[in-house]
């Protein structure tokens, strides 16, 4: 599911039945064909039904493969046996995979580091040593000159650990102690302990079942955190833990009783409060207290159904980012000295646009930044306090992705943004506000050859079946001719208002350079094109989704973009749901489907509200208790909907200790899949056993999974 989280920009740290012929590509290169063997893994069939509170029963036959404690001989030996069914499939492609391994790990510097960054007297950075899988965090006192203090070897850290994430690190106000987390099951149930960076001594503190938020107290000894629901690892309650005292005495602060929302903490970008974030679909809260006297946490305004607001402080002033009266969200102030709590009271800064969504505001002393999406376009305005100006950033391609990068101190002219595209990598400029100047502090090396003048990118738009425009952003190597004959991989999301920008990836130029055209389509259920992109792509609307990736499909075919019967689509958690719905409507359109971790499951998964994440999401999918959504996410969800019918080559990936999309979503779809399917092409299960939703830790695991899914999907596009 991987529903993403949209707090204020001070709780961040540092993130029906298809048609039955069978699919067709192009033949592949000789010496080139998977691997025939006798016969797939069978998991065993087992009566179980699955019933919901209005009497709909339904048989799941393949219910066995969930065991919460992951340790059930017969589960963890069907899933090693797909295992070992997809390396054998796989191993006549090994030279390919082993190839593009290289090509993947050859265009990275890996003694890169990032741009640093100034933060109460200190420049912080991350950079990484040559051939060491994870980053050193450090940082030097008032210049880059500076001797180097190394705050986190996370490579130490994680040695002799299968996995290992480490997430967060906040350091204290007075800069002398760094609060930190880490997972190491895959599970993002966090670890938090607390480093003193002048000794290097890690403290005995130690608290477990935490998420990532952290926030400090200004006495530098007490620290904020978020416990999670041990069963269904909801964020569940903030607490204040005292240094050096007893972990089971913390103090609970807030707890929330509602299990339809998320949970976050931060500090204004003033520093005058401490601050807990609520939020679920479709409402949030922000409960602030003065951070030099902490007290009790009041409500900046009482939550509401269909009212959204984030909040941050600076200037003497709140500033709201909200949906009140205002599909595509307003900005609006409150001034200090004004009550909390009356809304009424607001003023606004920045009307409502039909035209513009405005996706956050972020605050500096003497101006302000409004993030927006316009013209189906990631962008950022300049606006002093006043609205004495109002101007774009400017971008030097018609299709890109402009963002803040870190901007730690408000009181600055410059401002650091990030801008990128599909063919320009991401990169980092700081433009002075008030004389205009800009700097190019970076862009991200890409080595192995890579010249970004040999590619090119355009900006389509593809009708769907019911009339609406939809944008889609293709990439492909200069010279290339449309005349249908080029196979293409075709990308998408489609939930969460999680919008598929245009964004460089390296990886991907190991596809292009062989000739393949990459596509990323803008379908609804993102906010591309503002808040009702994502409205329509929901609910009782959540099919236009699916139905939008086909139709872009059918687009690029027609207009010559690519080959009937050469397109491959990917897509990754409820991009993966999107990959299995389309593969159910029209397998006959694509040569291969690959879906990461995908949510497959829908209508079980949601009806079970012990899985983690489920309560979350009932205004995302609809909550089948109610039978018309029952019916209506019955009516597209993968799992359900597999039929007697053929299905093209599939890759489906998942890890076991997933918390976000349970590893049994993804077995129990391949089981099915592979009893009913009709056709004989290659159904492959790949489950990492050590890892979680993200995938193997370690910036070079993953490039080997990446490998092997970019060889499964050039062998079938017959490249």
């Amino acid at each position: 599911m991987n529903r993403p989280l949209a707090f204020s920009a001070f709780f961040l740290a540092f993130a029906l039945a298809g048609c039955a012929s069978q699919p067709t590509a192009a033949p592949a290169p000789a010496g080139a064909a998977m691997a025939a063997m006798a016969s797939a893994p069978v998991a065993q069939k087992r009566d179980f039904l699955v019933t919901a509170p209005h009497g709909a029963a339904r048989q799941d036959e393949y219910y066995w493969l969930r065991d919460d404690t992951r340790e059930d001989a017969d589960m963890l030996a069907y899933l090693r046996a797909e295992n070992t069914w997809a390396d054998q499939a796989m191993a006549p492609l090994a030279p390919l995979q082993q190839t593009l391994y290289e090509e993947l790990v050859g265009r990275v510097k890996q003694d890169d580091a990032s741009v640093p960054y100034l933060k109460d007297g200190y420049w912080y950075y991350t950079r990484y040593e040559t051939g060491k899988e994870y980053p050193i965090h450090a940082r030097r006192k008032g210049s880059m000159d500076a001797p180097e203090q190394v705050m986190f070897d996370v490579n130490q850290m994680a040695e002799g650990k299968s996995f290992f994430q480490f997430a967060r690190i906040e350091v204290s106000p007075d800069g002398r102690l760094a609060a930190f987390t880490y997972d190491d099951v895959g599970r993002r149930q966090m670890v938090v302990q607390v480093k003193d960076l002048a000794s290097g001594d890690v403290l005995p503190d130690r608290i477990t079942g935490a998420s990532n938020g952290l926030m400090w107290g200004d006495d530098n000894r007490t620290l904020y955190y978020i416990e999670n629901d041990p069963t269904t690892l909801l964020t569940k309650r903030v607490k204040r833990h005292l240094l050096g005292t007893p972990v089971a005495s913390d103090t609970v602060v807030y707890e929330e009783a509602d299990d339809t929302f998320y949970m976050g903490i931060g500090r204004t970008r003033s520093d005058d409060y401490l601050c807990i974030g609520v939020s679920s679909t479709v409402s949030s809260e922000t409960r602030c207290t003065p951070a030099d006297a902490p007290g009790e946490f009041a409500v900046l305004a009482p939550r509401q159904r269909d009212f959204e607001y984030e909040a941050d402080h600076l200037n003497g002033r709140w500033v709201f980012t909200t949906n009140w009266d205002a599909t595509n969200f307003r900005v609006m102030s409150l001034a200090d000295g004004q009550a909390w709590g009356d809304r009424n009271l607001w003023r606004e800064m920045i009307p409502h646009s039909s035209e513009v969504l405005v996706s956050g505001v972020t605050l500096f002393n003497d101006f302000l930044v409004v993030s927006e999406r316009s013209g189906g376009l990631q962008r950022l305005r300049l606006r002093d306090w006043d609205g004495g100006r109002d101007e774009f950033v400017q971008a030097d391609e018609a299709a890109y992705s402009m963002g803040l990068s870190v901007n730690a101190e408000p009181d600055t002219d410059w401002l650091r943004y990030s801008y990128t595209s599909l063919t320009t990598p991401a990169t980092t400029y700081e433009l002075n506000t008030r004389t205009g100047e800009r700097r190019l502090l970076k862009e991200q090396p890409v080595l192995g050859g890579f010249d970004k003048n040999n590619y090119a990118t355009e900006r389509l738009w593809a009708t769907a079946r019911d009339g609406t425009r939809v944008p889609v952003s293709v990439l492909y190597r200069k010279g290339f001719k449309k005349d249908g004959s080029a196979p293409l991989y075709q990308y998408s999301y489609g939930s969460y208002g999680s919008s598929s920008d245009p964004r460089f990836n390296e990886n991907v130029i190991s596809l292009v350079d062989r000739g393949v055209v990459y596509a990323v389509a803008h379908i609804r259920g993102g906010q591309e094109m503002g808040r009702q992109w994502y409205e329509d792509g929901k609910l009782l609307k959540k099919v236009n989704t699916f139905t939008d990736f086909i139709d872009v499909t059918d687009h690029l075919v027609a207009q010559g973009y690519a080959a009937e019967g050469r397109v491959a689509a990917m897509g990754g958690s409820a991009g993966g749901l999107l990959m299995g719905a389309v593969a159910n409507l029209a397998p006959e359109k694509y040569a291969a489907i690959v879906a990461h971790v995908p949510f497959v499951d829908v209508v079980t998964t949601m009806l079970d509200e012990s899985i983690p994440l489920t309560t979350n999401e009932f205004d995302e999918w609809g909550n089948p208790k109610d039978p018309v959504y029952y019916e209506y996410m019955l009516s597209y969800s993968p799992y359900d909907q597999v039929t007697s019918q053929a299905y093209p080559p599939m890759l489906v990936t998942t890890g076991l200790w997933d918390s976000q999309v349970q590893y049994f979503e993804p077995a129990k779809w391949v089981a099915r899949l592979r009893d009913r399917k009709t056709d004989d092409n290659p159904l492959l299960l790949r489950t990492n056993m050590e890892a979680g939703h993200g995938g193997k830790s370690g910036r070079f695991q993953r490039y080997h999974e990446r490998a092997e899914e970019y060889a499964f999907v050039l062998h079938h596009l017959g490249v």
